[in-house]
């Protein structure tokens, strides 16, 4: 199981992230979860959002340049070293994360972390075989 991310490619200016939420606000989109990563002239937002179709079309019609991929979302318990024994069964089954972000979700206790994995479907099928629980949308 899968979950869409958008990512979306900005200029490093003043004010070019509040452009991204205000077209995601307008639309009525509710951005999950959020990371960015920058350098000196752009940055890649990478979003979770809750209509990714209609996030995509709002931003492509906002000007901003955008990429879906598919990253998975698994639930952690919100303990210390609960992320650890996610990332020990990934080190020893040798699956490579590219970059994760994470999301509380406060009510449930557990945390959502998003793995983008170097071999999604591989990692996939040890997160299923280990028994972590996944979500799909959150």
């Amino acid at each position: 199981m899968a979950i869409q991310q958008i990512s979306v490619f900005l200029e490093n200016t003043t004010g070019r992230l509040g452009e991204v939420t205000r077209v995601l606000a307008q639309a009525g989109i509710n951005i999950r979860a959020i990371s960015i990563a920058d350098t000196a002239d752009f940055g890649i937002l990478r979003l979770i959002v809750d209509k990714c179709a209609e996030a995509v079309k709002a931003l492509g019609d906002g000007g901003f340049t955008t990429r879906q991929s598919d990253v998975a979302a698994v639930e952690v318990d919100d303990t210390p070293g609960g992320l650890a024994g996610v990332m020990e069964l990934f080190q020893k089954s040798q699956v490579n994360i590219e970059y994760l972000y994470a999301s509380l979700e406060g009510q449930t206790g557990k945390a959502v972390v998003i793995f983008k994995l170097e071999d999604h479907d591989r990692g996939l099928k040890i997160i299923r075989e280990n028994g972590l629980a996944m979500v799909d949308r959150f």
